[in-house]
């Protein structure tokens, strides 16, 4: 029920991976009255289908603490996520308020033993191919135990979806010497390079610039900057898009080399479309959850519903303990000339 299109744009998106995928089989939760007439255009969909009726339906505007009390147990949120721990759903995915489902995913599924904090990761085009990028803003200040998880997560979702036994993963930095950035970050740089080769391979800092790159598999930072360069990137590509769009229309010839260069803009477009790499995966969790764009539309939430597909198919949570049992655990320490980092509210 979340999201500026929904339920509709859910619900066609589910038809649009039936197509391809057809032994997929949907839970629908929340107002059936909204729901049922929908699915009634599709009756491949409807024979796959199921609707739970929830009364209770998380506002996008709520905060995740009122969230919490007024759905928990009720809403059609949390009924997604509660069939998730219950087995009856290997993946739930929502496309309404962010900050609620985090909080209802964590308190419903719990954090996996041995990760202090869920993240949140992205898969992001590059100029080589796609890669994991977490967190995307559900730590805030994340400390150096909390990058090593991240590391452990992040890589076992690569080797889901990209099919590598061990992924490359780099550390989020303003330069890629040793030397330079937060104590947190050498600390877990220090950690990684102890254990690289246990289900990935850790290839030390990179920039800003090695993300578009796709210099490594896996680029691991912590919320802030995550979302300020997701956010930033979003928006890069619109403003690419419209420059090319305006520079296209200036002129006849322009116009008239668009005509000819028609099959190319349209692959340029198709590859730079963020509704084709919708979802944030959840990481970290007991049950795989993921958070759709709410202003998306029926190919975005193919695109999610695709991504939790592979993920489900894949057994993400088989190959993050596979990792976390390889991993040589480690007490995480603050250099003993640094001072201790303050944590935030």
């Amino acid at each position: 029920m979340g999201g500026d299109n929904a339920p509709r744009a859910v619900i066609h998106g589910a038809y649009l991976l039936l197509k391809e995928r057809k032994n997929a089989r949907f839970i629908f939760h929340g107002r059936q009255d909204d729901i049922a007439p929908l699915i009634e255009d599709y009756p491949a969909l409807k024979a796959a289908s199921s609707v739970r009726h929830c009364d209770v339906v998380i506002a996008m505007d709520e905060k995740p603490s009122q969230a919490l009390r007024k759905g928990r147990g009720t809403s059609s949120m949390w009924m997604a996520i509660q069939a998730v721990k219950d087995g009856e759903a290997d993946v739930a995915i929502s496309g309404g308020n962010t900050g609620a489902l985090m909080a209802m995913a964590t308190f419903c599924l719990r954090p996996m033993e041995g990760i202090s904090r869920p993240g949140i990761a992205a898969i992001w085009p590059t100029l080589r191919s796609d890669i994991v990028v977490l967190d995307m803003g559900a730590t805030i200040g994340a400390d150096a135990q909390q990058l090593v998880d991240y590391a452990i997560l992040g890589s076992a979702l690569a080797r889901c979806l990209f099919d590598d036994q061990s992924p490359t993963v780099g550390l989020l930095n303003v330069g890629t010497e040793e030397v330079k950035g937060l104590e947190s970050i050498k600390e877990a740089g220090r950690i990684l390079t102890e254990a690289s080769g246990a289900g990935f391979t850790y290839h030390g800092f990179v920039e800003g610039d090695d993300i578009g790159k796709g210099t490594v598999d896996v680029v691991v930072t912590e919320g802030f900057v995550g979302n300020i360069a997701l956010k930033t990137a979003e928006g890069t590509a619109r403003q690419v898009a419209n420059y090319l769009r305006s520079a296209l229309k200036s002129s006849l010839m322009s116009r008239i080399g668009a005509l000819f260069a028609m099959s190319a803009l349209n692959a340029l477009r198709r590859r730079m479309d963020p509704r084709t790499l919708n979802g944030g995966v959840f990481m970290g969790l007991n049950g795989i959850v993921i958070k759709s764009h709410g202003g998306t539309d029926e190919i975005g939430y193919k695109s999610a519903l695709s991504l939790a597909y592979e993920m489900a198919r894949s057994r993400l949570i088989d190959k993050i303990g596979e990792t976390m049992k390889r991993f040589p655990i480690k007490a995480v320490q603050a250099a003993p000339d640094s001072e201790p980092e303050a944590k935030p509210a």
